[in-house]
């Protein structure tokens, strides 16, 4: 039986087109996928990303735990401080990427949808005594409000003075009246903000949302336009771009890895990587002909099979035909021609990321 977030009967009254994601029944689109980037990229979306899950972590130890099972470091974390990181198996392939946050009495795991009960029971298994963990994905609703003019429409509906936070960090405060965890973060590469609040509390902040974006022309946004905005900024989809298969080494995010920081789950096996040689890396590339790269096409030097497409779709921000994929060394440097097998073999070049290099994040 699939589940429905608090606003899918605003998503069928706004004809958004409904189908099945992670074992929600969730809007792929509405008015098209790119008139919803393009507004965006030039004001301001709305998301329903209540598929999310979120874990809660307390006790004493909490930081310490969190900082065993992740790869970057808590303990360095401020304050409501938001920071990306990886759950890696013990021989460094990745469980899912994920969200930290640095709440006032405990840590909160945002998760991938599609990973929330797989995540939550690699979670419990590696769980220390002194510590608590709560699966509390099925009380929240997550809104995310995205694009340059983010700040001004939330700005309407809080007193917390939001241009004091720094992107990746967030606030135990209050919006419409009601408490939320309220973070300058987002999968975009816009300004934005990702809401938290209780079910029961989510239709009204939508509404308010509404009414203070009318001004921009304020829009939802489905899942497909969410999917091209992320790629535009190379950032991965776990079960495309990172896997059980993959390592953050390979896939480019070394920098949510901290060595330093002492032992960790999967620590190991990524120094063995690291010393045996990387034999691939995720690269971002852009297509020379006019032909749709899609995940699993074959990549080509010369004669020569070198890797596989794990994203690929048009992107309308940069009018151009885009994707990530795995390529053997020495060939992943930008600058570097590759063949893509679609219906024939398609020139292509690595590029340097991210495609869209106009994001307004702060």
């Amino acid at each position: 039986m699939l589940k429905k977030t608090v606003f899918y009967d605003i998503h069928v009254q706004n004809k958004g087109k409904i189908v099945p994601f992670a074992g929600f029944e969730m809007p792929v689109q509405f008015k098209g996928v790119i008139s919803e980037i393009k507004r965006v990229r030039s004001t301001v979306g709305v998301f329903d990303v209540s598929h999310m899950g979120e874990f809660i972590v307390t006790g004493e130890k909490r930081k310490e735990f969190v900082n065993y099972i992740t790869t970057n470091s808590v303990m360095t974390l401020e304050d409501h401080q938001v920071q990306y990181s990886n759950f890696l198996y013990e021989n460094g392939g990745i469980v899912d990427d994920l969200l930290v946050y640095n709440l006032k009495d405990k840590i909160m795991l945002v998760v991938n949808a599609s990973n929330c009960e797989k995540d939550f029971e690699w979670v419990i298994k590696n769980k220390w005594n002194n510590v608590r963990v709560e699966n509390i994905s099925d009380k929240i609703s997550q809104i995310a409000v995205q694009g340059p003019v983010a700040e001004k429409v939330i700005q309407k509906l809080t007193d917390y003075p939001l241009g004091t936070m720094p992107f990746y960090y967030s606030a135990e405060t209050k919006v419409c009246g009601i408490d939320v965890v309220l973070s300058r973060t987002g999968y975009t590469g816009e300004d934005g903000f990702e809401i938290y609040s209780y079910n029961e509390n989510g239709r009204k902040i939508w509404d308010e949302i509404f009414k203070a974006g009318k001004e921009f022309d304020i829009e939802p946004i489905g899942l497909a336009a969410r999917d091209t905005l992320r790629l535009e900024m190379r950032y991965m989809l776990y079960g495309n771009d990172i896997t059980q298969d993959t390592t953050p080494l390979e896939a480019g995010t070394g920098w949510a890895v901290k060595m330093e920081k002492g032992n960790f789950i999967g620590r190991d096996a990524l120094i063995k990587q690291k010393e045996m040689g990387l034999k691939r890396k995720l690269v971002c590339f852009e297509m020379l002909e006019k032909a749709m790269p899609r995940h699993g096409h074959k990549i080509f030097v010369d004669e020569k099979r070198v890797g596989e497409v794990t994203s690929g779709n048009f992107s309308p921000s940069t009018e151009k035909y885009i994707g990530l994929g795995y390529v053997a060394l020495p060939f992943n440097k930008a600058g570097q021609d590759i063949f893509i097998d679609i219906r024939g073999k398609k020139k292509t070049v690595i590029v340097k990321p991210p495609f869209y290099k106009n994001g307004t994040h702060k």
